[in-house]
């Protein structure tokens, strides 16, 4: 309730821009999600939000544009879409329900990483609709036909970590 009150203070004046400090810091889900609300009801009527989070998931779901800092120094800015297809990583995963399919999909795809214990391929992908349907293609013809498919891309964590380093390593070293 303060962090909403300190919210509505601000908001007094009807100011084109505002500034908030980590706003959903120490929030239960429920509260965090009516801050994003609020939040997202203010950038509609042509507030411009500046925000500052450590919760790149809030990030992600709030921001048109994100800078990521580290040490106090700008590393990387953008979209959260173009941040993340500058991480490698993401992949489509494949799911077979026999050894014969996974087989025939591995010959296939080539460069893949593949479990046999799940019966899984994951194959290189940036998630988008071009190359989804390129492998959709590829699948429908060689006759491959998988259990289940899921698409896994890179999130702002791994941009985080990519751009910035470890920090388990950084703590290490000092």
């Amino acid at each position: 309730m303060r962090r909403r009150l300190d919210l509505a203070m601000s908001l007094g004046g009807e100011p084109r821009i505002i500034f908030l400090d980590e706003p959903t810091t120490g929030l239960d889900p429920r509260s965090r999600h009516t801050m994003w609300e609020i939040i997202r009801d203010l950038v509609a009527r042509g507030v411009t939000v500046f925000l500052t989070t450590q919760y790149l998931e809030e990030a992600d779901e709030l921001a048109d544009r994100i800078a990521v800092l580290d040490h106090g120094v700008f590393v990387a800015e953008g979209t959260p879409a173009e941040l993340k297809r500058r991480i490698p990583g993401g992949h489509v995963e494949l799911r077979f329900a026999d050894d014969r399919a996974l087989d025939l999909a591995a010959r296939t795809f080539g460069e893949v990483t593949r479990d046999d214990e799940a019966r899984t391929l994951q194959i290189p992908s940036d998630g988008g609709v071009r190359s989804l349907r390129a492998l959709l293609d590829g699948m429908d013809h060689a006759g491959i036909e998988p259990e289940g498919l899921s698409v896994h891309t890179s999130d702002l964590d791994d941009v985080f970590f990519a751009l910035t380093g470890h920090p388990t390593e950084e703590k290490v070293s000092r």
